[in-house]
């Protein structure tokens, strides 16, 4: 033992769990009377939202909530869906935030495997829930939100949000976690096979995700962020945390639509939002009239595939300054960024927006990034050219697979974390994404497993093969293309007929936007050539 151990135990004075509860509980004491939540006519200061924080916590720990049970939400972004960030992991709870555009029997899975206790509901999504509902053997309390800017829809529950937090105490002693390896929260990510696996992250990532945000961005205090990115995906990329710890606002938004999100711009003076390329893209392609509003500098993070060059144009001249970052739910979100050289600012806009495609160098808070051979994890070279997989690891990775050891085993085997996305590292460092290795299609930010696409095709009683492939798209980076093989029999199926059926059984934004009927390539042995018809995708 050195002497710089001796009589040097760390002690509760001196060594803590990290966790973003911390935030609210310093921005709250600092700035109790500044702003923190916009909706609507809904205004919020600090002090009101920690209160309402408290009072979740402590509601939830009348009805017997605790440590290590699991909270799940199914909202858009709304304050509910805020404060369920603090509220839950302040009693020891583990919140699992919905993808809201799932089918009934993916959530009744996620509630199931998730093991969810309590369900806080908006009842924009009753008939999704009511469904899922009805396939549990023991369905969890739920409780309705009753949102002022959604204004109709029928209650999923008797048990209303508000009156439920009027069973709180606004002064509630909430608890520090003990370690700050505990669970904060589980996101469903959609695998390539099978079930969707349930990504666990624990207070310490998300503490230091949450810096990282801000320490990529150089976002100062005050910031009046927009919420465009879903706070179901990843938990909002951390942000619900980053913004709450530098005092800011969270501009609340239920569904992207150009129009208000070009509004509350100008309304609320916003200086930041997050997003797919759509999000940009949709404002782009708006009338000059209303692109007008905005009159301040504003900052976009963009993630998924790349804005092509004329939409990061289009969006500069906007007065749009634009990032762009790469995760995976498996790392907390974002972590990654296009981290920018002022000398870069001078090239023309063509390689400037080359440079942004670049999917970058790693935030200070994840401690490694390498672009490997996948089976030998030796780094490839820094050539621009020698693809091999991306590897991280650090303290912003998940602890794992939720109930699936195998998985997680699989995915940290030889000490790295495996992305499963195939890429390129360029003599600077920065690394560019160049596909896919397990085909999942990046639609509008959402991941899309080609097999589970494959799957509901193969159902259809025309089908003979089916193969389904990502294509370019403009507005969402990309979307399902099917390419399918009809029996003999069976050569009046239209390509609308599919569509039809692929709605019945899949969320929407899984439905093939493109039908292809052809006979499917195949090597010697019988497997379908996919990189053959992602080459046929790309040319239509």
């Amino acid at each position: 033992m050195s002497i710089f151990e001796q009589d040097l135990a760390p002690t509760p004075v001196n060594h803590i769990a990290l966790t973003p509860l911390s935030f609210i509980e310093r921005t709250a004491a600092v700035y109790p009377g500044y702003p923190s939540v916009v909706h609507g006519a809904l205004r919020y200061t600090w002090a009101e939202t920690y209160a309402r924080c408290r009072r979740l916590a402590s509601a939830l720990a009348g009805r017997g909530i605790g440590r290590g049970d699991t909270v799940a939400v199914m909202l858009p972004n709304i304050p509910a869906m805020l404060e369920a960030h603090f509220g839950v992991p302040m009693i020891g709870a583990v919140l699992n935030t919905l993808n809201v555009r799932l089918d009934a029997e993916a959530i009744a899975f996620m509630l199931e495997h998730g093991e969810a206790k309590v369900l806080i509901t908006d009842r924009e999504f009753h008939d999704t829930i009511r469904q899922a509902l009805g396939m549990l053997t023991h369905p969890p309390l739920v409780i309705d939100v009753d949102d002022p800017e959604y204004g109709e829809g029928q209650a999923v529950s008797e048990l209303d949000y508000e009156a439920f937090l009027a069973e709180g105490d606004p002064a509630f002693s909430w608890q520090w976690p003990d370690d700050e390896w505990q669970a904060i929260s589980l996101n469903y990510t959609s695998g390539t096979t099978g079930n969707p696996k349930g990504v666990v992250y624990h207070h310490r990532g998300a503490y230091l995700n949450a810096l990282g945000n801000q320490m990529t961005w150089a976002m100062g205090n005050h910031p009046v962020y927009l919420w465009t990115l879903p706070m179901f995906h990843c938990n909002g990329w951390c942000y619900p945390w980053t913004v709450t710890a530098l005092a800011g606002v969270h501009v609340c938004l239920r569904r992207v639509d150009p129009q208000k999100i070009l509004t509350l711009i100008r309304d609320e003076q916003v200086t930041h939002m997050c997003g797919a390329p759509i999000v940009l893209n949709a404002l782009v392609n708006m009338p000059d009239s209303a692109k007008a509003a905005i009159d301040h500098p504003v900052n976009a993070c963009v993630a998924g595939a790349a804005p092509p060059a004329q939409v990061i144009g289009a969006v500069e001249e906007m007065g749009i300054r634009v990032t762009h970052v790469y995760g995976l739910t498996e790392v907390y979100g974002p972590v990654t960024v296009c981290a920018w050289h002022d000398a870069w600012d001078a090239l023309p806009l063509t390689e400037r927006a080359r440079i942004k495609s670049r999917q970058g160098v790693r935030y200070p808070t994840l401690e490694g990034v390498m672009v490997g051979d996948p089976k030998t994890l030796e780094p490839v070279p820094w050539d621009g050219e020698t693809i091999g997989e991306i590897f991280m690891r650090g303290n912003t990775v998940m602890k794992g697979y939720l109930k699936n050891p195998s998985a997680t085993e699989e995915a940290f085997e030889g000490g790295w974390f495996h992305t499963g996305d195939l890429g390129v590292c360029h003599p600077d460092g920065y690394v560019e994404i160049r596909d896919r290795l397990k085909d999942i299609i990046i639609s509008g930010g959402e991941n899309i497993s080609t097999i589970e696409v494959e799957g509901v095709l193969y159902r259809h009683p025309a089908v003979l093969e089916a193969a389904v492939v990502a294509r370019p798209d403009e507005r969402w980076g990309e979307t399902p293309c099917a390419f399918i093989t009809l029996k003999a029999e069976q050569q009046d199926v239209s390509d609308a007929d599919i569509m039809a059926f692929c709605r019945e059984h899949l969320a929407g934004f899984k439905v093939p936007k493109t039908v292809v009927f052809q006979e499917l390539p195949k090597t010697s042995t019988g497997k379908i050539q996919k990189y053959v018809l992602r080459d046929v995708a790309r040319a239509l």
